[in-house]
């Protein structure tokens, strides 16, 4: 019995490592799109967007599987349950990946290099990256450095929106791709926060403890 859950954990863990690659490059090409307006790279997201949905039905799936047919105790109990919390994250960070590329035709690439947008747009990649390294590994000090990192990304924001505004005030004939353009980093600001979950989950995962430190 015991060698069984081990092999439907090992391809729990193998999905879950699938479905972060996904919004990693869904994120990734989003970006492209956005700063370089290569079409390839829309699409290439929009059908990342759509296996991200479809990994969640099957690793959603497969956690049902592990709690009603092997009922895991402890450890491996935490380990399927934060499992099922990540994947909502994850699949919220597809759509909003999807939800920037779709607002991207609005945006000239003019006004997305005069602000900080790209940096920001860098850093949550790489939170997003890190966090699904952070489960892989079993590594809370990554995790840790996720949730760290998630305040580099808020004061981007918050740069951003403010560079935005100073750029309405004195062209307020590009207001409209101005807002549009500030969506857009709210959407990079939220993939932030979901990453960041993401990291807590995988703490609570290894050590049985939610993190509150940040």
């Amino acid at each position: 019995m015991r060698e069984k859950f081990e092999t439907e954990l090992v391809k729990l863990n193998n999905a879950l490592v699938e479905m972060g690659a996904l919004c990693e490059d869904a994120i990734s090409c989003a970006v492209k799109y956005l700063l370089d307006r290569d079409e390839q790279m829309k699409e290439n997201s929009v059908m990342a967007e759509k296996l991200i949905d479809n990994k969640e039905r099957e690793i959603e799936s497969m956690c049902m599987r592990l709690l009603i047919h092997q009922q895991p105790v402890a450890t491996d109990f935490r380990m399927v349950t934060s499992a099922l919390k990540m994947i909502t994250d994850l699949e919220r960070i597809g759509d909003q990946a999807s939800d920037i590329v779709e607002i991207a035709d609005y945006v000239t690439a003019d006004m997305t290099f005069r602000t900080d947008i790209k940096e920001m747009a860098e850093n949550t990649v790489r939170m997003v990256t890190n966090s699904i390294d952070s489960f892989v590994k079993k590594d809370i000090s990554i995790a840790d450095s996720v949730i760290r990192m998630d305040d580099t990304v808020d004061a981007l924001f918050d740069k951003v929106k403010s560079e935005i505004m100073s750029i309405v005030s004195a062209e307020s004939n590009n207001a409209e791709c101005l807002l549009d353009l500030l969506m857009i980093a709210k959407y990079f600001e939220r993939i932030g926060d979901h990453s960041e979950n993401i990291a807590k989950w995988v703490i609570f995962a290894v050590t049985g403890k939610h993190n509150e430190r940040y």
